[in-house]
């Protein structure tokens, strides 16, 4: 019998897993995860943050909570999740330098709690590797200090999934438990329908065991209770919300986004449309060697009889995909995140495998020399979407900087009102309030706006060949930045 068991062990451990019998986590501080998570935030640092001002969607999670600027007007698909985590920076800092900093490190930690999880099932080595997989992503990198849900949706279901399968396997292990909330709970506080897809599996596998269930349900419920309290208030109710929900993001159905997919890893943070080519494959390479790396792993780990700490990550990532490659008609890079992070387990440990192949002499050499080129070629496709996409980003949102700039000269000053093209986060770094009369943000009528142009100045912002609406025709109309504006005549006079 103790032969059996060494060799069990032994097995395990070649594969990468780590024993059954081996379920103690030991020190909380586990080295190479801790690099890991510091090279994260370090990179993060380094390569993001330096002249990246705040996006279109960042302006308005952060506009909920921030002290120097009105709040935006948030659609149905959105939570309140993102405003609560910056809450302790904007609520009295307006500085994007100290944002950036504060999310890289809690990022940082988040991705070293999420793994640290897994330590019961998987070797150090190889949850290192799979921390390496998913931070070395460019849409990780980009996304990680971004006041943005995806990357915390992705950490959240990481961690979730690996207290799910601790509980499973010690029904005693009371941290693990409220793990399972917890991260249940983040994911529905930051997207409360990508969480939905995430622990689908898991419902599925807990039916029998209600204990679990409840927990998970719970967690579920309490990030998404505010969500749906203000869906009554505010929109209309639950069924109202999911259907504005549905038909902002283009109407959820069948609809066939893998390609809309690949056309926007060369660092297209939205497309939509998505039309143009696909990037070379040097860029997309990666995108379809996970899948494959994921699938090597899945059937190491069934033939060594230690299947469902692979399996389950690996079909949790397939339900948080599907909704983003087949159910809406266009495509962002960081709709994936989660199902990056839950994937990097199962390419870890293929990776894990071929590393540690049983092969002696040129067999060998080989097969270490095309892994450190591959990991080369990958790291180095990476920062080169990771610099386009950053300074593309950094370069818009200086435009919308230049834009409020111009407009306080013209004296839209705060308290005002902005609205027509761009007006949301441009509203935001001019500190005034925006709001549309048409559109998926509407929030105001023309009569309405044109009323409101008699107490505060307003002014309506278009392309610079665009057209003004017809309450704003006789405005006087002036460029800021690369846009029109439509000043009101009472700003004009000094008002």
């Amino acid at each position: 019998m103790a032969n059996g068991a060494n060799a069990t062990t032994a097995g395990a451990r070649r594969t990468g897993l780590a024993p059954q019998a081996a379920r103690p986590l030991g020190p909380w501080i586990e080295p190479r995860l801790a690099a890991v998570a510091a090279a994260f935030t370090l990179a993060q640092l380094v390569l993001v943050l330096p002249g990246l001002g705040l996006g279109w969607d960042e302006t308005v999670y952060i506009s909920q909570v921030s002290g120097h600027a009105p709040a935006a007007f948030l659609s149905a698909p959105r939570a309140r999740g993102v405003s609560l985590l910056v809450a302790p920076i904007t609520s009295w800092s307006d500085s994007t330098v100290l944002l950036r900093a504060y999310l890289a490190v809690l990022s940082g930690l988040a991705l070293y709690v999420a793994l640290r999880v897994w330590r019961a099932h998987f070797v150090p080595r190889v949850l290192a590797l799979a921390g390496a997989v998913f931070a070395s992503l460019w849409v990780t990198l980009f996304y990680g200090l971004q006041a943005m849900p995806n990357y915390w949706v992705a950490v959240g279901a990481l961690a979730c999934v690996g207290c799910f399968l601790r509980v499973r396997s010690n029904a005693r292990d009371q941290a693990a438990w409220w793990g399972v909330f917890a991260g249940a709970t983040l994911m529905t506080w930051m997207r409360p329908m990508d969480a939905v897809y995430v622990v689908l599996p898991l419902i599925a596998l807990s039916l029998r065991r209600r204990r679990l269930l409840v927990v998970l349900a719970a967690g579920l419920l309490a990030g998404a209770g505010e969500w749906v309290i203000e869906a009554y208030t505010g929109y209309g109710g639950l069924a109202q919300r999911l259907s504005d929900a549905s038909r902002i993001q283009g109407g959820l159905g069948w609809h066939l986004a893998v390609v809309d997919q690949l056309r926007a890893l060369g660092g297209r943070t939205l497309c939509r449309p998505c039309t143009g080519s696909v990037p070379s494959p040097c860029v997309t390479l990666w995108w379809f060697a996970l899948p494959l790396l994921a699938a090597l792993g899945a059937v190491v780990a069934v033939r060594a009889r230690h299947a469902l700490p692979v399996l389950l990550p690996l079909a949790c990532a397939v339900t948080a995909a599907v909704p983003y490659l087949f159910l809406i008609g266009y495509a962002a890079p960081r709709f994936l995140l989660p199902a990056y992070a839950l994937l990097a387990l199962p390419v870890a440990h293929g990776l894990a495998h071929l590393a540690g192949a049983p092969t002696r002499g040129t067999a060998r050499t080989l097969t270490v020399s095309l892994m450190a080129a591959g990991l080369a070629g990958h790291l180095a496709g990476q920062y080169v979407v990771l610099e386009r996409t950053v300074h593309g980003s950094a370069a818009g949102r200086v435009d919308w900087s230049r834009s409020a700039a111009a407009l306080h000269t013209l004296g839209v000053r705060p308290p005002c009102l902005l609205s027509g093209y761009e007006a949301v986060p441009i509203a935001f770094y001019t500190g005034c309030r925006s709001a549309q009369t048409g559109g998926h943000d509407t929030s105001i009528t023309p009569a309405e706006l044109t009323r409101a142009a008699h107490r505060t100045p307003v002014a309506v912002l278009t392309r610079p060949d665009g057209h003004p609406p017809p309450y704003a025709r006789t405005w006087q109309v002036e460029r800021v930045g690369f846009l029109r504006a439509y000043v009101a005549p009472h700003v004009r006079h000094g008002w």
